[in-house]
């Protein structure tokens, strides 16, 4: 056996580093952490200075079991999980766990795997930094707290299931009060005045007024008193303009520019920075540090030289403006710059290169530029045309990278290009003027990227809660990120051309997004009963200062008891005063108007599926009265739904007449809109509305709907109907049961028999559920599915073989 054993935290990790190793180095994995809090409410000793207790997770126990018996034969263990806290405190539960004594156990840690940085760590081994370990502590136990004290209070107050945290619930507070800002925000309109003068020889000079009109009448005597007027340039500025690379990613801005130009989500950003860690090709994705070590520099100097040429380099030094920062940490950077290319999937490539181009493009030259600016004079007017135009005389960084931004506006200066030959005192000659008018636009809605900007500029989380906080605000419903479709709106666009000033009526769509963040009915009502009840826990400063006073335990050696003695006592009493407010005083519902013909009442509430409206409420019906109920639509909010609207959700499920002499039915389920017809569903498209559905259409969409699912259908198997072989999204695959089972690349679909669809089935692991009950519910219901299928098979096969044999028999007698 190896006389080294060397635990971090993944496998990948573990398979990169065991070839940099000797053959006295073995490398095995803990697969992340190994102990935690349990679940009920003896995990933490509050009385006691909070002191937890930590039992090993049921799905490590197997891990721990493997590791203790290569412990028995090494001489040496060196912990190597990840350099921050989270890391510190799988090094330290690994330490409590496998009984390691500290003579006989060293801490390594590195922020690249590379052969290089992996020996110099074990030339340089350290003990375990308690106060990193205090400081994930503090944090686990505060969030745990909080968590636990709250989530029933929800559950009693407003409905069960529901849960909040720390980060998530002040997360969850942006998302919220930003749809509000959208929904108060009245447009005001002015007009932008626009010239386009004719050059000739095809050439033209686009030019903007100085000033934008109020009012249609102020644009249009504007327009008017052009039409008689001279155009001419009056002066022409040329100015040099400098542009600075960006700094090399911290985790929040990859995630934020991976968004914008490559259009990942958070997760999945973190998911491919993880893969690419793991190889050895970039450095530690969680940082929060600008800085490049020396070698780093040196590395982007040679590949800029060779690559572009000496005039484009320009050694920098950056500093991160976070204080909380850890400059003797790194930016995220390829451990190799001369490396373009990386085995992987595509993300992993589209990924690395975007990592590659800002590191390198952070050592090369300033960009530079020629911003040309025309003033055009009208002879009868004091107002100015003014266009500008941009050439760059040196392209530097530029030749390699441009950050992009946020919403970005369609008159951003880097989209304006050179402007055409001219001289001041030259005369231009009218083309045409537009006055358009344009509409004030609310703030943006967030998107993961610009949400995770925000957090961090207001101090919330940290690197590594980035991500997990906006996953689990989607998974748990507080937040949808979706589309809209954008509404028409018109718009008045005033026109000079040929000394004639004419008014035209215009529409566009506006308020279309895609991939925007939208709080959801529960988490509008669940944000205002925490903002009302709970202060200090929504509060965006005191929660940045918990993250300080984490950051001032890890760096600092700050007692941490003493801070979550601080925090508890004030929550623990709010939680107490919070119990006793009588569930009604939560009110989830809103009261609309009456029903204009029976004059009961037009309630929005939560409902157990989502949001619905309904007809009625108890005190206005019968003992066996009912009221109706029927579902809001997909962007419709308890909040925000009028009357009108409420009443137009009763006139579904529409009859449409008959098809096949059966009915066809339009209605909204919980799913959205649907056609039934013969016991079948079929989804209404996005641009097919069920209030207006015809019969015709319904049709078009059902028999679109048998095509698909024929086409879908490759083999099946009448020993057991549960077996089928199915077209998919991404080639063939069996399904068996519940279950979809992936076919090897060597099997051709049409020759797989039902043995070997079963065996198949049997090899694949079912899909992991969420938690532990999850995974028991998982496996024994993988159990009985394969052992219904083999009971089906043995016994459509046994009756099979009977018939054929009592046939047989049959014939046989005949015979005689």
């Amino acid at each position: 056996m190896s006389k080294n054993l060397v635990i971090v935290e993944s496998p990948a990790k573990a398979k990169t580093i065991e070839g940099y190793l000797g053959k006295d180095f073995l490398v095995k994995s803990s697969y992340g952490h190994v102990r935690d809090l349990p679940k009920g409410n003896n995990a933490i000793d509050i009385e006691n200075g909070f002191k937890p207790t930590y039992e090993i997770s049921p799905d490590k126990k197997q891990v721990i079991s493997e590791l203790k018996k290569l412990v028995k034969s090494a001489e040496t263990v060196w912990l190597a999980s990840d350099d921050d806290r989270e890391g510190e405190a799988i090094s330290w539960h690994l330490m409590e766990a496998l009984k390691l004594q500290t003579k006989d156990t060293k801490r390594i840690v590195f922020r690249e795997i590379t052969k290089p940085a992996i020996l110099k760590a074990i030339q340089s081994p350290r003990d375990i930094d308690t106060d990193l370990v205090n400081a994930q502590q503090a944090r686990r136990i505060l969030d745990r707290l909080v968590g636990f004290e709250l989530s029933p209070i929800l559950w009693k107050k407003i409905k069960r299931g529901l849960s909040a945290g720390r980060v998530q619930s002040v997360a969850v507070r942006l998302v919220v009060e930003r749809e509000r800002e959208i929904e108060k925000h009245e447009p005001t309109s002015t007009y932008k005045v626009v010239a386009i003068f004719d050059l000739g020889k095809g050439k033209e000079l686009q030019a903007d007024l100085n000033k934008k009109f109020e009012k249609e009448e102020e644009a249009n005597t504007f327009l008017e008193s052009c039409r008689e007027a001279l155009f001419k340039i009056e002066k022409l500025e040329k100015k040099p303009l400098t542009r600075k690379p960006a700094a090399p990613f911290t985790t929040s801005t990859l995630q934020q520019e991976a968004s914008r130009k490559l259009g990942f989500s958070v997760s999945q950003t973190m998911t491919l920075a993880q893969r690419l860690y793991e190889s050895g090709k970039i450095t530690y994705m969680r940082t929060d540090s600008v800085n490049l070590s020396e070698t780093a520099i040196e590395g982007a100097k040679k590949e800029i030289i060779k690559s572009y040429g000496e005039d484009h380099v320009q050694i920098r030094k950056y500093k991160s403006k976070n204080d909380s920062a850890q400059e003797a940490h790194e930016a995220i950077r390829p451990t190799n710059f001369s490396l373009r290319n990386v085995s992987g999937d595509s993300g992993e490539q589209r990924l690395y290169d975007l990592i590659w181009k800002r590191a390198i493009a952070s050592q090369m030259a300033n960009a530079k530029l020629e911003k040309t600016t025309a003033k055009i004079s009208i002879s009868n007017r004091e107002e100015l045309f003014s266009a500008t135009g941009e050439v760059v005389t040196f392209d530097g960084f530029l030749k390699v990278y441009i950050e992009s931004k946020d919403d970005e506006d369609e008159n951003d200066e880097d989209k304006k290009g050179m402007l055409p030959p001219i001289s001041v005192g030259q005369e231009l000659f009218l083309g045409k003027i537009t006055a358009t008018q344009r509409f004030s636009r609310p703030a943006p809605r967030y998107t993961e990227a610009s949400l995770v900007k925000k957090l961090e500029e207001l101090g919330i989380g940290r690197p590594s809660t980035y991500a997990p906080t906006i996953s689990t605000i989607q998974k748990r419903n507080y937040v949808i990120k979706e589309y809209t479709d954008g509404k028409e709106r018109k718009y008045t666009q005033l026109l000079l051309k040929d000394k004639k000033v004419e008014k035209l009526d215009k529409t566009e769509i506006t308020g279309a997004e895609k991939g925007k963040l939208f709080p959801s009915d529960m988490a509008r009502i669940v944000n205002d009963f925490l903002v009302e009840h709970f202060p200090k826990v929504t509060d965006y400063s005191f929660t940045a200062n918990i993250e300080q006073e984490l950051d001032d335990i890890a760096h600092q050696g700050t007692d941490w008891q003493t801070m979550m003695t601080n925090f508890y006592g004030a929550f623990h009493k709010r939680v107490e005063d919070t119990e006793a407010i009588p569930r009604v005083e939560v009110d989830t519902s809103r009261d609309l108007g009456k029903h204009p013909e029976s004059g009961l009442t037009i309630r929005v509430r939560l409902g157990k599926f989502g949001p619905l409206a309904q007809i009625g409420i108890d005190e206005e019906l019968a003992e066996d009265e009912k009221p109706k109920f029927a579902s809001l639509l997909r962007n419709q909010h308890l909040e925000t739904i009028t009357l009108e609207e409420a009443l137009d959700l009763f006139k579904l499920p529409r009859d449409l007449g008959l098809y096949e002499d059966k009915k066809v039915v339009a209605a909204i389920g919980r799913f959205g809109p649907y056609i039934r017809h013969d016991s079948k569903f079929v989804s209404i498209p996005k641009d097919e509305d069920p209030y207006t559905i015809l019969l015709d259409k319904a049709v078009e969409l059902i028999e679109a709907k048998r095509k698909a699912d024929a086409e879908k259908f490759i083999k099946s198997f009448e020993e057991n109907e549960d077996i089928q072989i199915l077209k998919g999204r991404w080639g063939p695959y069996i399904k068996a049961g519940k279950k979809n089972v992936k076919i090897p690349k060597d099997k051709d679909p049409l020759e797989l028999t039902l043995a070997e669809c079963l065996e198949l089935a049997e090899k694949t692991p079912e899909k992991k559920g969420r938690g532990r009950a999850a995974a028991k519910t998982t496996t024994k219901a993988a159990a009985a599915t394969t052992t219904k299928a083999k009971k089906t098979t043995k016994a459509k096969s046994t009756t099979k073989t009977a018939k054929t044999t009592k046939a047989k028999s049959t014939t046989t007698k005949k015979k005689s």
